[in-house]
């Protein structure tokens, strides 16, 4: 048996990590656009603070790698100096409609393919192709030509790049220091994990917990890997956290390109995902085929896909890749990025509930808002 490559190692430890990711989001169900409707339909804040608990590990564990010099996150894409605001924005309300229409976003699509549900694999496959297309294909003309140009030049500004501690730094006159990182990572850090533990859904539900501190943990064990395990003298790897939707379109370029290509971390934890979930399932005895129950489900989940493909792109990330790992880098363009992926996703959630009470459509997006922006709104 031939040596692994120092590439093929990083890989290895992606899909062992993956393995992990997929099992507990499994066991515990955590789904972003799931928290979301508990909120919006229910009111339950259990799932949205095992989310924001996972941030608030994720932030503290990334910065104090960071501030040690395990990690250098400056070259990244989350704390680049050009701050493209309209993509961001755009791509994540897309694809923040996209999960919902989807009933699940990137992560939890994967995850459901372990378990047996055919209606994800379709999902998969096309936010996958769409993402490609978007990244490399037809769509990277529209996303490079006129979504990505508006741009802020955060170095004018006198920021170094898109980070909450740069935006403190440059705004009170301090100097940019290990020291002010971790001070940011902390009331940031602390601050999520504090409304997480407040809230009884989160702190009497085992699974919540287990979601929190576990997903949390692998995201900073991700930048681990990558970012120090990966930086081999002969053959660097760039850091990389964990992301779904654009590793979805390589992972599927992949497979049809596969004696002329290479494994690499993010293609290697989406199969990790995938056998996760499938292990979880044997072994809980959860496997269940599912497939669409009508065509109107089946155009709802497809259409969500490939607004999930190309927002997802078009904001450097999902509800994890930039919902988790790019906060973990305190990066301000991934809080606006989930700030429109939520909006999206509970605009869309009113929308549904009041088109099934036979509004127009226009109407419906109107009550929504109206019900989003001001709580004590009461239809006319």
């Amino acid at each position: 048996m031939e040596e692994l490559t120092h590439l093929q190692q990083i890989a290895l430890y992606g899909f062992l990590l993956a393995i992990v990711f997929g099992a507990i989001a499994a066991k515990t169900n955590f789904c972003t656009m799931g928290a979301v409707s508990d909120i919006v339909n229910i009111g339950s804040r259990g799932r949205m603070s095992a989310w924001l608990f996972a941030i608030g590990v994720a932030m503290i564990g990334t910065t104090y790698l960071r501030t040690n010099g395990y990690i250098d996150l400056d070259s990244t894409m989350y704390l680049a100096s050009n701050f493209t605001y309209l993509s961001y924005a755009l791509g994540g309300f897309l694809f923040g409609i996209g999960m919902t229409l989807a009933a699940g976003c990137g992560q939890r699509n994967l995850v459901r393919i372990g378990g047996g549900n055919l209606k994800s694999v379709v999902v998969v496959l096309i936010f996958g192709i769409t993402a490609y297309m978007t990244m490399r294909g037809l769509f990277a003309y529209i996303r490079i030509d006129y979504l990505a140009k508006p741009v802020i030049d955060l170095e004018a500004a006198g920021m170094a790049g898109q980070g909450f501690d740069h935006a403190i730094a440059a705004i009170f006159g301090l100097t940019h220091d290990a020291a002010l990182q971790m001070i940011v990572a902390l009331v940031l850090g602390l601050g999520c994990i504090i409304y997480a533990v407040k809230h009884e859904e989160f702190r009497t539900s085992f699974d919540n917990i287990l979601a929190g501190v576990v997903i949390g943990g692998l995201v900073i064990l991700a930048w681990y890997i990558t970012g120090h395990l990966g930086q081999d003298d002969f053959d660097p790897i760039a850091p990389a956290g964990l992301t779904f939707i654009g590793p979805t379109g390589n992972t599927i370029s992949y497979l049809m390109t596969f004696t002329g290509s290479e494994i690499d971390f993010a293609i290697a934890v989406t199969f990790g995902m995938i056998l996760g979930s499938f292990l979880y399932a044997i072994a809980s005895g959860t496997f269940r085929v599912e497939t669409f129950s009508n065509k109107s489900e089946m155009i709802s989940n497809m259409g969500g896909a490939v607004l999930m493909g190309f927002g997802g792109v078009l904001s450097l990330g999902c509800t994890i890749g930039q919902g988790v790992t790019g906060l973990s880098t305190l990066a301000f363009g991934s809080a606006l990025v989930l700030g429109m992926i939520i909006f999206g996703s509970a605009l869309t959630m009113k929308v549904q509930y009041h088109m099934m009470d036979e509004c127009t459509f226009g109407t419906a997006v109107k009550n929504g808002l109206n019900e989003l922006i001001n709580p004590f709104y009461k239809e006319a």
